[in-house]
């Protein structure tokens, strides 16, 4: 256990765990168990605390905690992250080093040209959906259909399925590249102390009718969590590394972009933690709830966001549809010309929001911090916002909101969240912890 005093609180990070058992037979691969230092292996058996935010709910969530010393795995490559995570046996896979998702079965990194149908090419697909030439319908037809097949081979190869009682840690340096982790259709998993980098899409998709003009539209998140339940994704750091969005061309007007999600949480999945992660310069970072249709979402996709650093990302911090979402003690660091808004109020959601903390660069201001994307109401209570030049100050964000906005949105939520573990820090002293302690590597792995 871990206690760092910040002004007058003391905040306790929990990095114990229940011993390990005796040494794990030889791994999948990457040098082994054995090599592990103690509390390498406590960290990986450490259950999400109770109390811990709605993955605490019903059995919690252990992970690999109940791994046999046969399931403990140190992995090295795609072949071997892939072959480790497939059954829901209880298991740890660490992950060691980087692991591209555009490894070839030889160990040669592929790139987009050798995951493409032979009928597609992006200068042909630019040639005709020109909506110069092709106008607003959607796209079809040959090339289209090459894109979709192009689409399926690149999700057969970088996209990894995890299995039930699973816990995905990363040794120091750890890092996922070029890769969606798809957490679908499983039960108890935990994703601790790695690096997400770059979740490109080859084959993005022109989408004439969304918006004024249309838009570039990419399918791959970072991490993606679907119809799973009890799942706690901790201490990882999201990044586009050296592919920002800003280096990317634009076609027909509109940016070409090659990324979705850093962490999307969507088709009924619930009872999900988000805690101690960095969101680093993203577009899209966190969706809660795919689609506005009332129906399999309603009373689920409940989830905790806390102590969280959002760091000159620009939407979707998170967005919420149907969920109750608490959002508590994160940090924001909003600017840029591409910021659009921190929370998105959607429908039938239910978001919390307490004791954050918003740095705001200039042209932001309170006002822009909410979103009403056909909601009703949000709760928010205790936050505060620094403004570019001027000092941290409490501020009301709902009424922030309204009075630049029409419909109002609703301060009362209707719910108030009772799973919470150790104290909710005052808004000022939120960025003093997060910005040091949230993100991969700080673990002491």
């Amino acid at each position: 256990m871990r206690k760092i005093a910040v002004g007058t609180a003391l905040i306790t990070l929990t990095l114990t765990a229940a011993p390990a058992p005796a040494a794990a037979h030889p791994p999948v691969g990457g040098g082994g168990p054995a090599a592990l230092s103690p509390l390498a292996r406590q960290l990986a058996r450490q259950p999400l605390p109770a109390g811990d935010g709605w993955a605490a709910a019903g059995p919690g969530t252990t992970g690999g905690a109940a791994a046999s010393p046969d399931q403990v795995h140190v992995v090295t490559s795609r072949a071997e992250l892939v072959a480790a995570l497939g059954s829901d046996n209880p298991k740890i896979v660490y992950v060691k080093g980087t692991i591209d998702g555009f490894e070839g079965a030889d160990g040669r990194l592929l790139d987009c040209t050798d995951l493409a149908d032979p009928g597609y090419s992006l200068d042909a697909y630019l040639a005709a959906y020109d909506p110069a030439v092709w106008g607003r319908a959607a796209p079809s037809g040959p090339v289209e259909e090459a894109r979709l097949r192009s689409v399926s081979n690149q999700t057969r190869h970088t996209q990894v399925e995890v299995g039930s009682n699973t816990t995905v840690i990363g040794l120091r340096g750890a890092r996922l590249a070029g890769l969606t982790l798809m957490i679908d259709r499983v039960s108890n998993v935990i994703v601790r102390n790695i690096t997400f980098d770059d979740a490109r899409d080859c084959f993005p998709a022109w989408s004439p009718t969304d918006g004024e003009t249309g838009n570039w539209n990419s399918q791959f998140d970072q991490i993606s969590v679907r119809r799973s339940e009890n799942v706690w994704i901790d201490h990882n750091t999201f990044t586009d590394g050296d592919n920002p969005d800003r280096a990317q061309p634009s076609y027909f007007g509109r940016p070409y972009q090659v990324h979705d999600g850093s962490l999307d949480i969507t088709h009924t999945a619930s009872l999900v933690t988000v805690s101690w992660n960095r969101f680093d310069g993203r577009d899209k970072v966190m969706l809660i709830g795919s689609s506005n249709t009332v129906g399999p979402d309603v009373d689920r996709l409940k989830v905790t966001l806390h102590h969280n650093l959002f760091d000159r990302s620009s939407q979707r911090l998170p967005r919420v549809r149907f969920g109750q979402v608490d959002v508590y003690n994160n940090a924001y660091r909003l600017g840029g010309e591409s910021f659009e808004y921190a929370i998105g109020v959607g429908v039938q959601s239910a978001v919390y929001a307490e004791n954050n903390h918003f740095t705001l660069d200039a042209g932001i201001g309170a006002a822009d911090l909410l979103y009403n994307w056909d909601g009703t109401a949000i709760t928010t209570r205790g936050n505060w916002a620094k403004p570019a030049g001027g000092a941290a100050r409490p501020v009301d964000l709902v009424a922030a909101y309204n009075v630049v906005h029409d419909p109002d949105l609703s301060p009362d939520a209707g719910w108030t969240p009772a799973l919470r573990h150790g104290p909710v820090l005052p808004a000022p002293l939120v960025p003093l912890v997060v910005g040091p302690l949230a993100g991969a590597d700080r673990l002491p792995l």
